[in-house]
């Protein structure tokens, strides 16, 4: 028997990250952010709508984006979400965070 391979084994804590990164470029409904997300990483990053919808009620409550309804290019009734000068700055503390930790492990994977 065989098993599918998990290609959504991310760093906890980077769907935030993740989110407010797609936001900054262009303000999208939840299907385009994990669109966005999925294609940008080749397919690798895969957002479930069990975790993307509680990502977006937390940073929407935190301020970091802000959500209005709209209608998408399909003339669909859509939550459209655009990030805060908040986010913006949350983004780039993110950012920080997670090229440290990511220096880290490249630091771990090289030791011998």
């Amino acid at each position: 028997m065989g098993r599918k391979a998990q290609k959504n084994d991310s760093l906890p804590g980077s769907l935030d990250m993740l989110i407010l990164r797609t936001l900054s470029l262009r303000d999208l409904h939840g299907y385009g952010i994990v669109q966005f997300i999925q294609q940008s990483s080749d397919n690798e990053l895969l957002v479930e709508e069990g975790s993307l919808y509680p990502a977006l009620q937390r940073l929407e409550l935190n301020g970091w984006i802000e959500g209005v309804w709209g209608v998408t290019s399909n003339n669909r009734r859509a939550r459209i979400y655009k990030i805060t000068a908040a986010g913006r700055k949350q983004l780039a503390v993110e950012t920080r965070k997670y090229a440290k930790l990511t220096l880290a492990i490249a630091r771990v994977m090289g030791a011998e």
